[in-house]
């Protein structure tokens, strides 16, 4: 049976060679490469394999992915090799989940500034957390984040914000012991989100003053140092969003949580309803609303569609996932080897380890049959560009 799904592929290929003619000159270079990549993934123009069935004597094509992480249909098989690596860093603790938002105004400005206040936004939280974990008052304690960067909302909107995954305790400041957090509670948000607020301001200021901020339309005016000023001050008021949720219900809950957000793009095609003479229909979640009525669907114009997913195209070579203290890639192993000997429990106690009853680990084949299960194997290599035609017919061996 073909595929019937509407995919964001389809709206790239049907509206997209219009658009961007219309916008010539007004979309980065990074936005025509992602635009260019989904219309052409799993297509003929990235050439494939042709792939054949002994058991059953199934033939058919398979033709490569785009591989570009804004691609909603290539992020399943990276979120299960950055998963299988991870699971090894899980501590049998309770893990926590805190979200840092930037307000409005500074989402705005975020947009032309990307590399800058994406980093900050990144580096500050991570300061955040590690600063008030560590002040004796609260843990007294060195602890370990991952960070996933999100920049949009449900219905695609500008909205950048980091969830930040923590173990609910740390390494004690001598290294010798580890300091559990309280039951259900890691650390204070209000406390959270004035180190957050005071700490980024202070850190968007240094930058400015360095010339990394650029502003453009409605904005222009802030590169005035006296209007940037009195742009500020109303932020340093206001309540900035920092968010806790409870703790997750077990390592398996975690690595479950990571699946759904840690390669997650803008939109997936799963969300998408129609693509019809309106535009692009799809549903959304409305977190002002309460209950079944916080589900609906939108519909927005092709143009307004493309616009709005190709705003969440970040900046080349920018690490959307980021690890901090006990986790940061430096010297995880040795901080966990560290903690796990605290905790008295055995590293990567798996099926691999002496007296489990478990098979050994059998290699899985690449390509499945889709009618019999049975192993598929390569029978011919399609190069780039190849037109796309009916599998042949299989040649076995004379």
């Amino acid at each position: 049976m073909g595929r019937c799904a509407l995919e964001v592929a389809d709206i790239f290929r049907v509206h997209g060679p219009a658009w961007r003619q219309a916008e010539c000159g007004h979309l980065s270079r990074g936005q025509l490469k992602v635009m260019s990549a989904i219309e052409q993934c799993r297509s003929a123009a990235l050439g494939g394999h042709v792939l054949h069935c002994n058991a059953c004597e199934h033939t058919e094509i398979a033709y490569n992915s785009c591989r570009n992480r804004h691609c909603p249909k290539c992020q399943g098989t990276a979120a299960r090799r950055w998963l299988e690596a991870r699971q090894a860093d899980l501590l049998p603790v309770d893990y926590y989940h805190v979200v840092f938002t930037l307000p409005a105004p500074i989402s705005a400005i975020a947009y032309t500034n990307k590399a800058v206040i994406y980093a900050l936004l990144f580096e500050v939280a991570a300061e955040t957390l590690r600063t008030i974990a560590a002040d004796p008052k609260h843990l007294g304690a060195h602890i370990g984040v991952t960070l996933v960067l999100h920049t949009w909302g449900s219905a695609l909107t500008h909205h950048p914000h980091v969830h930040g995954i923590v173990p609910g305790g740390g390494l004690s400041p001598n290294g010798t012991r580890w300091v559990s957090c309280k039951p259900g509670f890691f650390l204070p948000v209000r406390v959270l989100s004035r180190l957050f607020r005071r700490r980024f301001l202070e850190a968007l200021e240094t930058a400015y003053r360095s010339g990394q901020l650029q502003f453009f339309g409605d904005y222009a005016q802030l590169a005035d140092a006296t209007v940037f000023a009195d742009w500020l001050q109303p932020l340093r008021k206001c309540e900035w969003v920092v968010y806790a949720k409870r703790p997750f219900a077990g390592p398996a809950a975690v690595l479950a949580y990571l699946s759904r957000y840690t390669h997650r793009v803008a939109i997936s095609n799963s969300r998408l309803i129609a693509l019809d003479e309106r535009g692009v229909s799809f549903r959304w979640k409305d977190y002002r609303a309460k209950g079944r009525t916080r589900y609906k669907s939108m519909t927005l114009s092709a143009d307004e569609f493309m616009r709005r997913f190709l705003l969440h195209v970040l900046p080349g070579g920018f690490h959307r996932i980021r690890h901090y203290g006990l986790l940061a890639n430096s010297g995880r192993r040795d901080h966990l080897a560290k903690v796990r000997e605290l905790l008295h429990v055995v590293a990567n106690a798996d099926a691999d380890s002496p007296g489990t009853d478990a098979a050994p680990n059998v290699a899985q084949p690449t390509f499945v049959c889709p009618d019999c299960g049975a192993a598929m194997i390569v029978v011919e290599v399609l190069m780039r560009g190849q037109p796309i035609r009916a599998p042949p017919p299989f040649r076995g061996a004379p």
